[in-house]
């Protein structure tokens, strides 16, 4: 697909005047920009559904889910894939992030290496790439032959495959299960895709990772209760969250909490089972360490016993 066709490559008749405006005035044309970029995300929300589904099905099943990109894109792959570890408490190998040309292109373009098929099926052969795995390839333009490269090698090892681009037309829809391709409208700078393409791109991550991840029983209500308190301030936040959960006194919240090694979904369990930490580890275990799951279980006990 020549360049100068995709929608993310087109000149933005809005933005023309914008070398010579005063700053606010500039600033609003980017703002009035961004706010198109929402929208254009909601209406891909059936696809970012059923990719949340089956993304879901294949973790449960010993999978992985695997970002692949260059660039801006491949970056947003690794921001999302990072995150996930403190915020869920996951393997950092459940969720990654490949970027072409290596970490060092992290904060560095490596010059040609979106350009390299054969390195984004190298770079999957390398993490041994199964049919339980997940890769979901990251291009703006949906062209990026490092991208469909990787996702060709997917294919070939029954990999489920997911694209995101802001090219609905694009190559990338070849190689794919599930196409995610907002459309966003050109640029307010042409081909400067780390604006609203970008912008697109990290919303659907967001949904993808934080959908799964309420679907793998890491939120109870809309509280984190997998974090991982590693400093004071995360620390701070398990008690908060713990309190929020439970509605119990800060001496019993601390005590429980010591007792977990401030594991907060553990500590939440037990204060509301009102079960000593064997016990509780047991069941939340055997639930999959869903909190309302465990928490349902019990319940149906406590009504047979009852009733008998």
């Amino acid at each position: 697909m020549e360049l100068t066709k995709l929608i993310t490559e087109q000149r933005n008749p809005y933005t023309e005047d914008i070398d010579i405006l005063d700053t606010v005035s500039m600033l609003k044309k980017m703002n009035d920009e961004d706010k198109k970029v929402a929208f254009a995300v909601e209406k891909e929300i059936p696809r970012i559904a059923t990719a949340v589904d089956l993304i879901t099905n294949r973790l449960k099943n010993g999978g992985r889910l695997i970002y692949i990109g260059a660039g801006t894109s491949g970056r947003l792959g690794i921001l999302d894939a990072s995150e996930c570890p403190p915020t869920f408490g996951v393997d950092p190998e459940l969720v990654q992030g490949v970027i072409a040309g290596g970490d060092s292109a992290i904060k560095k373009a490596v010059e040609g290496a979106e350009d390299d098929e054969y390195m984004g099926r190298k770079d999957l052969q390398d993490r041994r790439l199964s049919d339980r795995d997940v890769v979901a390839g990251l291009t703006a333009s949906g062209r990026t032959p490092y991208v469909i490269g990787g996702l060709k090698y997917a294919r070939e090892v029954g990999a489920l495959t997911i694209g995101i681009c802001c090219n609905p037309e694009s190559p990338l829809r070849d190689f794919t299960d599930i196409l995610i391709a907002p459309v966003v409208g050109p640029e307010v700078i042409l081909g400067s895709t780390r604006l609203k393409a970008g912008t697109a791109q990290k919303m659907v991550l967001n949904m993808i990772s934080t959908g799964v991840m309420i679907r793998l029983g890491k939120v109870y209500s809309n509280l984190m209760v997998d974090l991982q308190a590693t400093n004071k301030k995360l620390q701070q936040r398990a008690r908060r969250i713990v309190k929020l959960a439970t509605g119990v006194d800060d001496e019993r919240i601390d005590a429980v909490l010591s007792k977990t090694e401030y594991n907060v979904k553990l500590s939440i369990f037990m204060i509301l089972s009102g079960m000593d930490g064997e016990k509780a580890k047991k069941i939340l275990t055997f639930h999959g360490g869903n909190i309302r799951k465990a928490l349902e279980s019990i319940e149906g006990v406590k009504g047979v016993e009852s009733c008998g």
